[in-house]
């Protein structure tokens, strides 16, 4: 199926998937340094709003219409953006704002694990290093670490920006897949 585009198809997962892939691309372009003067602070905005009140709001709604994957998922990110965000400029110590990280990059396995489409695993798989490189940049204070977790973040949340977008303008959503044992053929 090249273009399984019922995957995701509901408004709240489309929703859902770009308040997400926004979030993620201002949070990791912030931690690269790509950008001269951008920094992962000044995500802090679109963390709170988008990726908190937004995201949290589309998996709510995406709970009472009865998909309970992408509805744990976004409501649990929501939650995970707007702690981040109004706890920025709190003052804890590295192992408390390592430990943050790490505990919900548990918690992003989880949803990779819970399985769904393979964009979405690929959204939350990337985003699952991120968090544990990011974690253990901070426990190590390791900057050049926290900036391959922030290329990370960037991927997961250009994957989810796409898989948002390929809904909505019909793109192809999956990777088609060749049948066991045809692909490569031997000659004697």
């Amino acid at each position: 199926m090249d273009k399984d585009v019922s995957a995701g198809s509901g408004i709240t997962t489309v929703a859902g998937r770009l308040a997400l892939g926004i979030t993620l691309l201002a949070f990791g372009l912030g931690h690269t340094a790509v950008i001269d003067g951008v920094s992962a602070a000044d995500a802090v905005s679109v963390a709170q709003y988008v990726g908190g009140i937004a995201l949290f709001a589309a998996g709510l709604l995406a709970l009472r219409g009865g998909d309970s994957v992408g509805g744990t998922a976004f409501s649990v990110l929501g939650a995970l953006w707007f702690t981040w965000a109004v706890s920025a400029d709190a003052q804890v110590s590295a192992n408390a704002a390592g430990l943050f990280l790490l505990l919900f990059a548990l918690v992003v396995l989880s949803l990779t694990l819970a399985g769904g489409d393979q964009l979405g695993q690929g959204v939350y798989g990337l985003f699952f290093v991120s968090l544990l490189l990011l974690a253990i940049a901070v426990f190590a204070g390791n900057d050049g670490l926290a900036k391959v977790g922030g290329w990370f973040a960037v991927a997961a949340g250009a994957v989810a920006w796409y898989a948002a977008t390929a809904v909505l303008a019909h793109w192809p959503t999956a990777v088609p897949r060749r049948a066991a044992g045809r692909g490569v053929t031997a000659t004697g």
